[in-house]
């Protein structure tokens, strides 16, 4: 790789220990994925923030890198583990530890938007513009729709790039990548946003390549598309989608689909109701407030988005609709990987997050009962 006069120095250490290791980080990625050089960029977005993610070697090299470490360019950052102002059944070590991460990224100067979906959030910079988002949705969603140019980054090489506001040339970063080969010819209607989860899911699973090509759907809604990036970014590497035909074909139909639904859908019914993975947006926020006008969830609903998002609600109604309805708010924190939500405290949840389910059942060991947004509140709502 071709490094400048000012990138040998920091790689040296000249600056700092943290901004060297900053830099190790994306020399070593840019050399594995064959990045003629480092390119600057104007947005980074960092996960690692929950600690049921990181554990305590997270925390413990948080808290030493920020010491030094500061971000160059705009940083958002990932959910945390739960909602600080609802703290009740959180253990206090998690608490404890959770606190420690969030002081070591406010060290560092990062917005502490708490939000996976940081597209909903902030103003998008112009088409072409080099990001580094190690939110897979997010990544997804942004190359896909919004014209942004990342990778699918991990936790440490999204905080490499804010630190030093570059990336390596590579992958989707380059225009050749985000020419898909693989094409996914949809064989028949969908109906919900859980389809295109189930499309997702598969796609990711199938295609290997950077980026997927979709024929047989209309261009999807921000709901749908928020579904379907979450669900590609879950199960593959593939980080980009167009709509069109690309040389190889492959088709998914309803077998394919319920293939899918086999695997993630654990079970018929659930103790709890949960939505938000990715975390619901004004547009999921108005469509359930409208779905549950005059009605009562008769199952308790927790409802995960960003402080962002949900003091938008709040200013125009929707958050108080859907309090009258039952729901609860849990801002800054996401279905997955939160102590909200453990086998201890219920057998099965009911979800339409394709993401959710695969996270759900993995790691939190819960069963999941798959449905749309719609059924949920048909089945649910009184």
């Amino acid at each position: 790789m071709e490094l400048s006069k000012d990138e040998e120095e920091a790689l040296a250490g000249k600056h700092s220990e943290a901004l060297a290791s900053a830099y190790r980080i994306l020399v070593a990625i840019g050399e594995a994925t064959g990045a003629k050089k480092l390119v600057p960029v104007k947005w980074a977005h960092v996960s690692g923030v929950n600690y049921n993610t990181i554990g305590d070697a997270g925390v413990q090299f948080l808290d030493k890198f920020s010491r030094t470490a500061k971000v160059v360019v705009r940083t958002t950052v990932n959910p945390m583990g739960y909602d600080r102002n609802k703290p009740e059944g959180i253990p206090e070590k998690f608490q404890e530890k959770q606190a420690s991460i969030v002081k070591s990224y406010e060290r560092m100067g990062v917005t502490p938007s708490f939000t996976c979906t940081p597209y909903e959030v902030f103003n998008i910079p112009d088409k072409g513009t080099a990001v580094s988002f190690a939110e897979s949705n997010a990544a997804v969603y942004s190359n896909s729709l919004l014209g942004l140019m990342t990778n699918k980054e991990s936790a440490l090489s999204a905080l490499a790039s804010s630190v030093t506001g570059k990336a390596p040339l590579s992958d989707l970063r380059l225009e050749e990548a985000r020419k898909p080969k693989v094409g996914i010819k949809v064989d028949f209607k969908f109906e919900s946003e859980l389809d295109y989860g189930l499309l997702g899911y598969f796609a990711g699973k199938t295609v290997k390549d950077s980026s997927v090509a979709f024929s047989g759907i209309p261009k999807p809604s921000t709901i749908e598309a928020k579904a379907l990036s979450a669900a590609i970014g879950t199960s593959g590497s593939c980080g980009m989608f167009t709509l069109g035909e690309a040389k190889e074909r492959v088709s998914f139909g309803k077998q394919e689909a319920k293939a899918v639904m086999e695997e993630l859908n654990t079970a018929e019914d659930g103790d709890i109701i949960t939505l938000g993975s990715p975390q619901l947006g004004m547009n999921e926020l108005d469509l359930l407030a409208r779905l549950t006008e005059g009605k009562k969830f008769s199952k308790r609903c927790m409802i995960f988005c960003s402080r962002a998002i949900h003091n938008q609600a709040a200013k125009v109604g929707l958050a108080g609709k859907l309090e009258r309805a039952g729901a609860e708010f849990m801002c800054d924190s996401c279905t997955c990987l939160t102590p909200y939500v453990t086998k201890e405290k219920y057998d099965s949840v009911v979800s339409n997050s394709v993401k959710g389910a695969y996270y759900l059942s993995n790691s939190n060991k819960v069963k999941v009962a798959l449905k749309d947004i719609k059924t949920i509140v048909k089945e649910y709502a009184k």
